[in-house]
């Protein structure tokens, strides 16, 4: 069963939780944020060029401009690999583990698996990446289910 909810970032942009259930302890969970969008991409790049033209039109030194153009490339560049992601995934299955999926603008991907045997909880750590930067109800939900798969994963390994 698979399931799409709307909810909205820290800063009102819209995100996509999509939930999977493929068992009653097998869920996954997929965070999309909106791409980037062009409108903004532009307006840095024309801030950032602007600024250097005018350092360029004081100094008459052409090496502004050149400077001002490359900075701009890398930085968009390493910003698409290293910051921009636009999905992040969550898989728990029960007996297995729990794995985790970053998936950048640029087509990288990230991927963590934790076994479930060296999970002792879950706790949402959304305070320091700030990634996708979710509104709390969306991590409560996100919390919740987690905190059933692990109830039930408890509770048969503790069994005889």
């Amino acid at each position: 069963m698979e399931e799409e909810k709307s909810f909205s970032d820290i800063c009102g942009g819209r995100l996509a939780l999509r939930r999977r259930y493929y068992s009653p302890y097998c869920r996954e969970f997929g965070l999309s944020s909106p791409r980037l969008s062009l409108r903004s991409l532009t307006a840095v790049t024309c801030a950032v060029w602007l600024v250097a033209y005018g350092l360029f039109t004081l100094c008459e030194n052409s090496m502004i401009l050149s400077a001002a153009i490359f900075i701009t490339i890398i930085g968009l560049l390493g910003y698409l690999h290293f910051v921009k992601i636009d999905q992040e995934t969550l898989l728990i299955i029960d007996s297995l583990g729990i794995q985790m999926t970053s998936s950048y603008a640029s087509g990288k991907e990230s991927t963590t698996f934790i076994e479930m045997d060296k999970v002792k909880d879950v706790i949402i750590n959304e305070a320091i990446y700030m990634s996708a930067k979710p509104r709390l109800d969306c991590l409560i939900e996100v919390y919740r289910s987690c905190q059933e798969i692990l109830a039930h994963q408890k509770a048969t390994s503790t069994s005889p």
